[in-house]
């Protein structure tokens, strides 16, 4: 199986801290945690490590940063011939304060450059496209030359490029939040015909399969023509960074892989809610060992 990520790439710096801090205080933090980050990156990442032949597509600045990220997808085999190191942008980076005690983070991104179309024609080939908004133009021509392959749409921001490139793709998954912004209307998890009217208003626009990500709720979507919600797993959340990424990553591989729309959803869920028991996004990807062997040690 091959596949292709195309999207953001960021370098992400994690401070673990003890409850959210208070202004006007200094705090000594001995124990942070610094990889490569962005949502596609981190699914080209996930797929990386789990053996699967991916290509990444994107670009970062030719810095110190942008460095570090290629050294990253060196290491896990990730095929890097499409990943820019431009002298036209900075690498985006992000400072991320993970709260321990409940596993929520607040991040701040410094992203101030953004390429709609990277500098080279894409023309490879996969079996399973991902992509999360960015380098729309790149991302179109991709879908283009993959027009049998199973594509995703990671769904983090409600804008054009999302709203076109959600009409081009197989899976649309979505955060509560997207999906909330996209229709104008607040999920009530008490009333599930709440979120039967916001699946309902994103599949008539976007005409294509939607998933919704809950969080710890789990996942909504219709399978077998009945709305379903997908649990997730109970865990102790210490870092929430990068768990949707590695949903989307996990999904991928699961759904490729000729595994049930439920089965994808469910094994993408334990893969997320694992890795928000360790801190910062990449270095928290459990292997696929730990996913499938979930069932059989709870």
């Amino acid at each position: 199986m091959k596949a292709i990520c195309v999207g953001h790439s960021t370098y992400d710096i994690t401070f673990p801290v003890d409850g959210y801090p208070e202004e006007n205080i200094k705090y000594r933090i001995d124990n942070s945690c610094e990889c490569g980050g962005g949502p596609a990156s981190n699914g080209a990442f996930l797929l990386s490590k789990w053996g699967v032949d991916t290509s990444i597509v994107s670009a970062v600045g030719n810095d110190y940063y942008g460095s570090k990220v290629k050294e990253e997808f060196m290491k896990v085999g990730t095929n890097i011939d499409h990943l820019e190191l431009s002298d036209k942008i900075s690498t985006s980076t992000s400072f991320i304060l993970a709260n321990t005690k409940n596993g929520n983070r607040t991040i701040f991104t410094s992203k101030r450059d953004r390429l709609r179309k990277l500098s080279n024609k894409v023309l490879l080939k996969g079996d399973v496209i991902l992509l999360d908004g960015e380098h729309p133009e790149t991302a179109k021509e991709v879908l283009l030359n993959n027009k049998n392959s199973i594509s995703i749409l990671d769904a983090g921001r409600v804008n054009d490029d999302t709203k076109e490139l959600g009409k081009l793709v197989n899976y649309v998954v979505c955060s509560h939040d997207f999906a909330e912004t996209f229709t104008s209307k607040k999920i009530n998890y008490d009333d599930f015909d709440s979120l039967i009217k916001i699946h309902k208003k994103l599949f008539d626009y976007y005409k294509t399969n939607v998933i919704i990500t809950l969080e710890k709720r789990g996942s909504f979507t219709i399978i077998d023509g009945e709305y379903r919600i997908v649990p997730s797993i109970k865990v102790k959340a210490i870092d929430s960074t990068g768990a949707g990424d590695i949903f989307h990553g996990a999904f991928c591989y699961f759904i490729s892989n000729g595994y049930s729309l439920y089965d994808s959803i469910r094994y993408a869920s334990i893969t997320g809610a694992l890795s928000t028991t360790r801190i910062g996004s990449r270095l928290s990807v459990p292997t696929l060992k730990e996913v499938l062997d979930y069932d059989n040690v709870i």
